[in-house]
């Protein structure tokens, strides 16, 4: 049997549980701009679709009609995903939009602009309706260590089905009868979205007793409160909503950045849409990868400062053409384009790396009574940083006349304020980030049986100590926040301190030294644990002075003995000789052996209370250590 903390993210689409919800959001992010795209490029190059009116305000109107529904309809859908089973509400949204795509059908026969408007926004609609039901329904079938993974899937996908339904739509609207072409494909596409949707598996109403207002104005305000009931889920949803800000920023001024600055035609547009949501997806799926099944909030600052740095990187990496039109062939064999190619698809990259576990946190730590309605907050706040994107890029290209180059360079300047000011609010961000870089550069950590931490409910983990950095590793290789009892000096350690303080570390000292911490410290366990959450000790009191554990006071049987919690054995393996360890003297005043070390964390079953004795525990410590030091 496979370990399911080593199973890859792509398992999900073997699965009923994943698969049929998978397909559904890909096609149906697919249909929506196959329609947009082709119907712009029929508003601009079609005159059986020009009514006279200026074109750009056309695609402007057609821009905000898309929108607009995101603004009158999303608390309305947040209330009718809680309310409803969603399976069933999904499939309902579905026969809608083949219904959408039939009226489009006709609207294309009769040439009528001013209809297919009319359509784009119940497309809008439409998708505003989906929206909530699309991630508050992930949670409620994949287990917790399979959230990052889904959400990597659900994100790349989606963008991989933008950038090839806005080039299938393009190639369609080129075509001899390109309207009615589109019209076949849209509405086939609905259609095979629905099929798709029948496979979903049920997904219960998570509060049926909620009563449906049909007020925008007070329930937009009503629903925004819900999203602001915890500070850390609020953040992350306006940080969700500054990176669609920077999306939209980057993507409306990159045709024009690729006519006026590049001198390149509309393959070039193509090819930077491109490499930007290629970048996305790739970004997106190494999520898992690097946070190891967890939701690891730690890749979100890293995110944040690859946008920054590749955005400030892209206003220098202009090349310099001849004064003629080029198409992508001749801009790829140019040497100095490939840094533009490179900035797209890192940018990319660090934005999955950003919004996946976003995604996630927001799933995992709301409540499932209310989880619908605040994914409807973060739509209203998408869309509302949407619209604030285009009026900063008329301020700053049309009022300031800055160029669009200096335009992308002031929203990297603005992506690392807006950085510093969220990781300085909530710091847990900044102290994963933190954990993760020690964990991933220092350590190669190798974890098995972490399955064994119970998903929910309190419990206490014992383990072996061996070096300054044993926290920082089990911290970063659990799912489960952990509060650590540490001994003080460790905890006032620089640097360090700041984690340990962010991560809810709990200090003790010697009774006999220090009465008042030890007192306190053994009352912030036991409220800690009756608060159901996870407390991890290191029950030798001190640093391994020879590699060896020592013996296991008996702290943990007062512990136990006041809170009855399952107790998990743990044991880290390879630590002895790393730069943080005694080894040879101390560590930190003698030259280290090594400075990269191969680490592993092995956990075994809970042992119950009544069992869990000192010298049980230290037995099984070191069974699971064995003699790897």
């Amino acid at each position: 049997m496979s370990n399911p903390e080593n199973t890859s993210q792509f398992a999900l689409l073997g699965t009923k549980r994943f698969a049929p919800f998978f397909w559904t959001q890909f096609f149906g992010a697919f249909n929506d701009n196959v329609f947009k795209n082709a119907l712009l490029i029929l508003f601009t190059f079609s005159a059986a679709y020009q009514t006279g009116t200026d074109v750009s305000l056309l695609n402007n109107a057609a821009a905000a009609l898309f929108i607009l529904p995101f603004f009158l309809f999303s608390a309305l859908a947040g209330e009718v995903a809680d309310k409803y089973e969603k399976s069933w509400l999904i499939r309902r949204i579905k026969l809608f939009e083949i219904v959408v795509m039939t009226l489009a059908t006709i609207a294309f026969w009769f040439n009528s602009s001013y209809a297919l408007l009319c359509i784009l926004f119940l497309m809008g609609t439409q998708s505003t309706f989906f929206g909530p039901v699309k991630y508050s329904i992930i949670p409620q079938h994949l287990k917790p260590r399979e959230l990052i993974g889904g959400n990597a899937l659900v994100e790349s996908g989606t963008f991989l089905a933008i950038l090839v339904g806005t080039i299938v739509g393009g190639l369609l609207s080129k075509l001899d009868n390109g309207p009615q072409w589109v019209s076949l494909v849209v509405v086939l596409i609905a259609f095979v979205g629905w099929l798709t949707s029948r496979g979903i598996p049920d997904a219960p109403a998570a509060n049926s007793n909620i009563k449906i207002n049909f007020n925008p104005l007070t329930e937009t305000f009503k629903t925004i409160q819900f999203a602001r009931r915890d500070r850390a889920v609020f953040l992350s949803v306006m940080a969700i909503s500054w990176f669609w800000f920077l999306g939209a920023a980057y993507l409306t001024q990159l045709p024009k950045f690729t006519q006026d600055v590049l001198l390149g035609d509309q393959t070039v547009v193509t090819a930077l849409l491109a490499f930007f949501s290629i970048g996305i997806a790739l970004g997106s799926l190494l999520c898992e990868k690097l946070s190891g099944h967890k939701v690891e909030l730690g890749l979100v600052p890293l995110g944040s400062i690859g946008l920054s740095i590749f955005g400030i990187d892209l206003f220098f990496s202009t090349p310099s053409h001849p004064g003629q039109v080029i198409g992508f062939m001749e801009f790829f064999v140019q040497g100095e384009s490939y840094r533009v190619l490179i900035d797209f698809i890192a940018i990319g990259i660090f934005g999955g790396l950003y919004i996946v576990p976003l995604y996630a946190m927001i799933q995992e730590r709301t409540e499932p009574e209310y989880r619908a309605r605040t994914i409807a907050a973060l739509n209203i706040m998408n869309a509302f940083f949407m619209v604030v994107s285009a009026i900063s890029g008329i301020l700053f290209l049309g009022i300031f006349k800055l160029s669009i180059p200096e335009f992308f360079l002031i929203l990297a300047i603005m992506n690392a304020v807006v950085a510093m000011y969220i990781y300085s609010t909530v710091p847990e961000f900044a102290m994963r980030f933190l954990i993760w870089v020690i964990t991933h550069t220092m350590y190669r950590v190798k974890h098995t049986n972490l399955s064994k931490i119970p998903e929910q409910g309190a419990a206490v983990l014992v383990c072996n100590h061996v070096s300054y950095m044993d926290a920082l590793i089990i911290a970063g290789a659990c799912r489960r926040p952990i509060r650590f009892v540490m001994f003080k000096p460790i905890y006032d350690l620089p640097v360090l301190n700041f984690i340990f303080r962010t991560g809810k570390t709990i200090p003790i000292h010697s009774k006999s030294k220090d009465p008042e911490t030890y007192t306190a410290a053994f009352e912030r366990i036991s409220q800690e644990l009756k608060d159901d959450e996870v407390v991890c000790i290191f029950p030798e009191g001190k640093l391994t002075t020879d590699g060896e554990i020592d013996e296991f006071k008996n702290g943990i049987e007062k512990i136990i003995a006041k809170d009855p919690v399952p107790v998990v054995p743990m044991a880290l393996k390879g630590l002895w000789g790393s730069f943080f360890s005694h080894k040879d003297g101390g560590a930190l005043t003698t030259r280290p052996r090594r400075f990269w070390s191969r680490v592993e964390l092995v956990a075994s079953d809970p042992i119950q209370p009544e069992e869990a004795s000192a010298a049980t525990l230290q037995e099984k410590v070191s069974a699971l250590r064995g003699d790897h030091k």
